[in-house]
């Protein structure tokens, strides 16, 4: 009766003509978060290039841990 190719045609119509309604709202929060990911991401890029290309390094030490006091210390 019905072949594949005719069964996902009438779901793409069904799920059409059933959220015609949320489509404008779906398509405009998507631009929406398009233009929000867009300035981020520009905004990263755009940071000072000196800082990117050397990154500051902080001098340390390395510590090694005391033994811990339990109470059971042998006399």
């Amino acid at each position: 009766m019905f072949g594949l190719s005719e069964l996902a045609i009438f779901l793409i119509v069904v799920i059409a003509v059933l959220a015609a309604k949320k489509l404008p709202e779906l398509t405009r929060s998507a631009g929406r978060s398009a233009r929000i990911l867009k300035a981020e991401k520009d905004a990263v890029d755009d940071g000072p290039a000196e800082e990117r290309a050397n990154p500051e390094v902080i001098q340390g030490e390395i510590v090694t841990p005391r033994p811990q006091d339990d109470g059971t210390a042998r006399s």
